[in-house]
């Protein structure tokens, strides 16, 4: 498919996990894709499974909560693809604590990995985006982000940040030709739920209506829609892939 072969695209996070699939998909579809992760073989393996899938990927690790990464991650795809046209800011991390016995450490780290990763993400992308007059954000929430998380504030207080900044970017910035959606995902089968203890999965999968968890692809191609010309009316929206955790 080349539905999307007009993109640039940065995905963050992409060593693993939902990141991978977006970054596949993105791929599959004819983007081309710079693979961001914290670990630089992560995301080396990523860019190597695109091209040996036929597609056009390179790696481009560093830390999302760090101006100076997210810089030298974007002009590696300005370098090699020309100015980013597709972000997808998804990197993040899980930590199962109970709110009490939470550091302020704890806390910040969170913050930094999932807000402010998304925010320099965004950020770095907008400037070009608004000169050409077209593009397309799209950031990884959670359902967790509308509805709470037990042992999972500081996650949960994360994702619901990045829903505000999604809708409040999306009213700033649609009316210049520039789209900006979220993803919220419920529990998806990843190494990060999977770290979550069997008890909190059992219970968690028990809410589900439908009674399971989703997978990593499911995710990709929900981002694949809202950056397609599909979705041309979708603005400061966030879907929910979370198997009828949250229903709007």
């Amino acid at each position: 498919m080349t539905r999307l072969a007009h993109h640039a695209a940065v995905v963050t996070g992409a060593g693993a996990g939902i990141g991978r699939a977006i970054a596949e998909r993105l791929a599959a579809e004819g983007a081309r894709v710079v693979v961001n992760d914290l670990r630089a073989e992560a995301a080396a393996a990523t860019a190597d499974a695109i091209v040996a899938a036929g597609g056009t990927a390179l790696a481009a690790p560093g830390d999302v909560s760090s101006e100076a990464d997210i810089d030298r991650v974007f002009a590696a795809c300005e370098a090699a693809y020309g100015p980013c046209t597709l972000a997808v800011n998804n990197a993040g991390i899980v930590q199962q604590l109970r709110f009490a016995e939470m550091s302020a450490e704890d806390w910040d780290r969170m913050i930094a990995v999932h807000l402010r990763g998304c925010f320099l993400g965004a950020r770095r992308a907008i400037g070009p985006m608004l000169e050409a007059g077209s593009g397309c954000i799209v950031n990884i929430a959670s359902q967790l982000g509308q509805i709470g998380g037990i042992e999972l504030t500081h996650y949960s207080a994360a994702k619901a940040g990045i829903i505000g900044l999604t809708k409040a970017l999306a009213r700033e910035v649609s009316a210049s030709g520039v789209r900006v959606n979220a993803v919220a995902p419920g529990p998806i089968n990843t190494e990060l739920v999977l770290g979550l203890s069997e008890d909190w999965r059992a219970t968690k999968a028990a809410e589900l209506p439908l009674g399971r968890f989703g997978e990593p692809e499911d995710v990709a191609a929900t981002v694949a829609f809202l950056a397609s010309e599909d979705a041309r009316i979708y603005v400061g929206q966030t879907l929910g892939p979370n198997s009828g955790d949250v229903m709007l």
